[in-house]
């Protein structure tokens, strides 16, 4: 049975990933941090195995992997998909929000790929696969530390594309467009409406077109594809 650890797992996107992968037949742990409102149902629903971590703290990101790792007992895919946001004018971020976004959105990504790609080495094969975000491309006013380090997942699995390729393991990044939930939940009808008629689809994108991307990209059916970075955004970034 092909296995996965997922980050992020109660989120909008993290939920989708979820329930993606379990109704494919894959064996799935996912991380949460602090909704065990939706952690504990998710895992009654898909049968997935819930495992908390704060991914600000090091020593906790490394236990979410090895409990992940005693409940697969092996990895065929890593989905980092934990994030953090910040939204304001870079001048007034405080320096703890930047260090907090940069070890959750960026530092996890390091340590939980160190662990991955040494686990995956011996059995020669295995996916990570990162979510970053459009805004890593073309990057956003206002949410410039969420750029970079979306911008900084890109350049780190074209990177390890590189160098783990020989080993057999394929690294590649999701970069979703405008997705209708979790971090969106503070837009106004108003705001959705102009990013809808900015998507030439003419549509939000929801969290399964997200899901049955990172699905694709971790299956056999992608076995020569590395190094890439997918838009799953109805076009809005050409």
């Amino acid at each position: 049975m092909k296995t996965a650890l997922i980050t992020g797992g109660t989120g909008g996107i993290g939920q989708g990933l979820v329930r993606a992968f379990c109704a494919a037949g894959w064996r799935v742990a996912f991380g949460w941090h602090q909704q065990a409102e939706a952690a504990q149902p998710l895992a009654e629903e898909t049968g997935a195995i819930p495992l908390q971590a704060d991914l600000r703290n090091e020593g906790q990101t490394l236990a979410l992997f090895a409990a992940a790792m005693r409940q697969l007992s092996h990895l065929d895919a890593l989905i980092v998909n934990a994030g953090l946001t910040w939204q304001g004018l870079l001048s007034d971020m405080p320096t703890q929000s930047w260090d907090d976004l940069m070890a959750v959105n960026l530092r996890s990504a390091f340590v939980l790929s160190r662990e991955a790609i040494n686990a995956m080495r011996p059995r020669e094969g295995g996916s990570l696969l990162y979510t970053a975000s459009g805004q890593g491309i073309h990057g956003a006013s206002c949410e410039a530390a969420y750029a970079a380090t979306k911008a900084g997942l890109m350049g780190l699995a074209k990177s390890l594309a590189r160098e783990v390729g020989p080993c057999g393991i394929r690294v590649n990044c999701l970069a979703p467009g405008v997705i209708d939930c979790g971090m969106m939940a503070g837009y106004s009808a108003d705001d959705k409406e102009a990013l809808r008629r900015d998507t030439p689809l003419q549509r939000l994108g929801k969290a399964e077109d997200v899901a049955q991307a990172a699905l694709f990209l971790c299956s056999d059916a992608a076995r020569f594809i590395s190094g890439q970075v997918l838009g799953v955004d109805g076009g809005l970034v050409l």
